[in-house]
């Protein structure tokens, strides 16, 4: 019952609009398009902030290259937060966004397996190949649009273990998607978010490392206010780059940018 809990709660739908319950009738809800990563760091933050200023938050998660394609495509978001800053950048030379935006966090990845496994984990995935016989299934999520994706198949790649681990991948369409099938039991190892397997939710179904940073290109997380951007959303914006938000951030695992 704890599995199918923690699964529903990681791929809710994006439209349940956290704190949506306690916003002002007057009010429209700030829409927020967001990396999957951010799934638990972000509503706690959601939350906090409807609880000061009665304003709601609805969330959308997915992954960061196409979320940033459905807002070319008509999208309507007040404020994106990617896991991968080029994509805002992007949108701000389209003229979709209001400037550059701001670098709210640094991303880490660890590899990840269910609680109870025997593989071993360590920070050059070592014990991984030598129990690799016991993995029949190994899941990052989709590194042609998830930056974490990307991360994950660069780190593999520089310990040698890409050309190994491919033949047992499977693809999340987000990090998050990607964690629930370590979670779950459906694949035996993984690369997730820091910020998900810090998440008590993910902490009682699986176990975790670090895996150190020159293994991957820096995970720049930025996020910018969209053109045509709802009341409120400039505030709750401000909001999250101040001190209590990056409390938040840096106990689920993010650096500062």
């Amino acid at each position: 019952m704890r599995k199918r809990g923690f699964l529903n709660l990681l791929v809710a739908s994006a439209a349940s609009g956290v704190g949506a319950g306690a916003a002002l009738p007057s009010r429209e809800k700030v829409r927020v398009a967001a990396a999957s990563d951010l799934k638990f760091a972000l509503a706690e933050l959601a939350d906090q902030y409807r609880r000061q200023s009665g304003q709601g938050i609805e969330l959308n998660l997915g992954s960061s290259g196409q979320f940033a394609q459905q807002i070319r495509q008509g999208l309507p978001v007040d404020l994106y937060m990617s896991a991968d800053e080029d994509f805002v950048f992007q949108l701000a030379a389209s003229g979709l966004a209001q400037g550059r935006g701001f670098l709210y966090a640094m991303g880490r990845i660890a590899a990840l397996v269910p609680k109870g496994s025997t593989v071993p984990l360590d920070a050059a995935l070592s014990g991984l190949r030598e129990a690799w016989p016991q993995v029949k299934h190994f899941a990052i999520a989709n590194p042609q649009h998830a930056p974490y994706g990307r991360a994950a198949r660069q780190a593999l790649e520089r310990l040698g273990l890409w050309d190994m681990a491919r033949a047992k991948l499977v693809l999340g369409e987000n990090i998050a998607q990607a964690t629930q099938f370590v979670t779950s039991g459906a694949a035996q190892a993984g690369i997730t978010a820091l910020s998900l397997a810090l998440a008590p939710e993910v902490g009682r179904l699986a176990r975790h490392i670090v895996l150190p940073t020159h293994l991957h290109e820096p995970l720049r997380q930025r996020m910018v206010l969209l053109k045509g951007a709802r009341p409120g959303a400039e505030e709750f914006y401000s909001f999250l780059q101040g001190s209590a938000a990056r409390q938040v951030f840096e106990r689920f695992g993010f650096a500062a940018g």
